[in-house]
């Protein structure tokens, strides 16, 4: 079994993340999936994975702290997550759609910033 790299393990152990706002948060892992949808079109695997791996690890930190609906939510988005970048695709998940998705928490963090 292979050796797990903590990408962000400042962030978590320092709190910051749990004290971030959940459209922030989302916005962050949108980065990293953003990311690796990038470096998947460009097929540069090694890059996609390691982007994919720090966007896992930014939701999962959210998972930890999440409940009721939202929490169904974001198990949702990791199943696809890993279905897309690392399974068989099976939801026939496509780059814009990962996109699409994080990019709207993106846009709602912009408004609430206004």
């Amino acid at each position: 079994m292979g050796q797990v790299t903590v990408h962000h393990k400042e962030l978590s152990e320092s709190g910051r993340w749990e004290q971030m706002p959940f459209y922030e948060q989302m916005a962050n892992i949108g980065s990293e999936i953003n990311r690796a949808c990038k470096w998947r079109e460009k097929q540069k695997p090694e890059m996609m994975q390691k982007a994919f791996e720090r966007g896992l690890e930014l939701l999962d930190f959210t998972i930890e702290n999440a409940h009721g609906p939202r929490l169904r939510e974001l198990l949702r988005a990791r199943e696809a997550m890993c279905d897309f970048f690392a399974g068989n695709n099976i939801y026939n998940s496509t780059p814009e759609q990962m996109k699409r998705y994080f990019d709207s928490f993106a846009f709602a963090l912009k408004s609430r910033q206004k």
